[in-house]
């Protein structure tokens, strides 16, 4: 017996045309999408599956597949799927105890620093929940947790109010 193929799966949605499914094409920003989009094209213009398939860079299998996509979800079901990621690295306390110690700011005999660097904060993570991530990482958190990582220059503990004032009342520039 001979290896028999099956039925080809008809492109079952008629909402768009093969000109349209270029315009989308050329309006998409995923590379994989776009690759999808064009070999759907293809089809709908008359050219075979094994044509499409080898002129978009996939294989015959892996188009069927898409067109069972396209005709389930149209244009959106095409884009290129990614994966939930990571777990996070903290919990949602933890999260909150982060920003409660950014907020705070370092103490400076028990921390060494006057004010958080992400390096500091780096290695505060690190100390206190035993997670070791990058200093990016923890410039993503502090823009998730509505913070920054510019921070005003912090205060002396021995500056001297009067001075200050002294000194802006007798500058030239006041």
């Amino acid at each position: 017996m001979g290896y028999r193929m099956g039925k080809a799966i008809a492109i079952t949605r008629s909402d768009l045309t093969a000109d349209e499914l270029r315009s989308a094409a050329a309006k998409s920003r995923d590379g994989a999408q776009v690759r999808r989009l064009l070999a759907l094209a293809l089809i709908l213009e008359g050219h075979s599956r094994t044509e499409a398939a080898k002129r978009s860079g996939m294989e015959r299998q892996t188009l069927r597949d898409w067109v069972h996509r396209y005709n389930l979800a149209g244009v959106a079901g095409l884009t290129s799927g990614h994966g939930p990621g990571q777990p996070a690295a903290l919990t949602a306390g933890q999260m909150a105890e982060l920003k409660a110690l950014v907020i705070q700011g370092p103490d400076p005999k028990k921390h060494g620093v006057v004010r958080w660097r992400c390096v500091d904060l780096r290695a505060e993570v690190a100390r206190r929940f035993t997670v070791d991530v990058t200093e990016g990482t923890i410039g993503k958190w502090l823009r998730r947790l509505g913070l920054t990582r510019l921070q005003p220059r912090p205060f002396h503990p021995k500056k001297d109010v009067a001075a200050q004032a002294a000194f802006k009342k007798t500058s030239p520039a006041w």
